[in-house]
């Protein structure tokens, strides 16, 4: 589907994600030519077996990916030199080796000030994210209608390994609590794919550590005007035996880092500056619910 007739299907949004109702009669401001738009952030840590497949789905994905920036965080297998290895015969792959591992949250503020396209996206490189599905979770930015799109591994999906039932009641217990504290109506903060207008990711200066960048993302966008859709995504999981990194002290953290970054980094002075950032970029291209609202 194309961007203009995916823009042309959507005209009605939840309004608990922060977006309006879009006037039938015009068109939103659309990104007519997606080519080089896609800057892909690939955080990797002891993904040997996986992340060369992981960079040849990507590069797959055609002339929309401007850039895929990977940084390794301190493996202690083969990973850095198979990325490096790869980078060296294609261009668009960037690469960046952390001198020790500080947990997925630093590698993806190290891949942000790398990031050079308009669009930018999270993407794991152990396989449990299908980057062919990569074109459906970044098509409401293209196609004008949203600034954030996260894919849900919850809502109907392609398919889904069956895994750990606790880790799912972890997931929609924090995505729960999330939601009560920025009344948003998410189905899924931990995921992954997270898409992202460069005005709305860009000026987030990441704080929290581990996998808190979920929470910590999840929760600040939802003070800005950016328009927050979902999609639903296939998820491929794997077991610790595989190579699962996630733990139960992480959850516990999240637990800490939605208190925060809800009820106080948005009061801080570096909380408001993110704030008012994101808003006036998004202003400035004619993007964000303030804007969708004169369509």
């Amino acid at each position: 589907m194309s961007s203009t007739t995916f823009a042309a299907s959507v005209r009605v949004s939840r309004s608990g994600l922060g977006v309006q109702v879009i006037n039938q009669d015009k068109e939103p401001p659309a990104m007519t030519d997606p080519t080089g738009k896609l800057s892909v952030l690939i955080p990797v840590y002891n993904e040997e077996k996986t992340v060369s497949e992981i960079l040849t789905r990507v590069l797959a994905l055609g002339p929309v990916v401007k850039e895929i920036v990977v940084v390794d965080d301190g493996s202690k297998d083969g990973t850095a030199n198979i990325v490096r290895a790869r980078a060296e015969g294609e261009p668009k792959i960037r690469f960046y080796q952390a001198p020790k591992n500080q947990g997925k949250t630093a590698a993806i503020k190290q891949a942000l000030e790398m990031a050079t396209g308009e669009i930018i996206i999270i993407q794991d490189a152990d396989l449990e994210y299908d980057p062919a599905e990569i074109p459906d979770v970044i098509g409401p930015i293209l196609s004008g209608v949203a600034d954030v799109v996260f894919g849900s591994r919850f809502l109907v999906r392609k398919a889904a390994r069956v895994l750990y039932f606790r880790h799912y009641i972890a997931n929609v217990f924090l995505t729960f609590l999330c939601n009560l504290l920025t009344n948003r109506n998410m189905t899924d903060i931990e995921t992954c794919y997270k898409a992202f207008r460069a005005e709305v990711i860009k000026p987030m200066i990441l704080t929290s550590k581990g996998f808190g960048m979920e929470v910590e993302i999840s929760a600040l966008i939802c003070k800005t005007h950016a328009r927050t859709y979902e999609v639903p995504i296939s998820y491929y999981g794997r077991s610790y035996e595989e190579g699962k990194h996630i733990s139960t002290m992480d959850g516990v953290a999240a637990l800490w880092y939605i208190g925060y970054y809800n009820l106080i980094k948005p009061w801080l002075p570096s909380g408001k500056r993110y704030v008012k950032e994101v808003n006036a970029g998004l202003a400035k291209v004619g993007a964000g619910v303030m804007a969708a609202g004169k369509h």
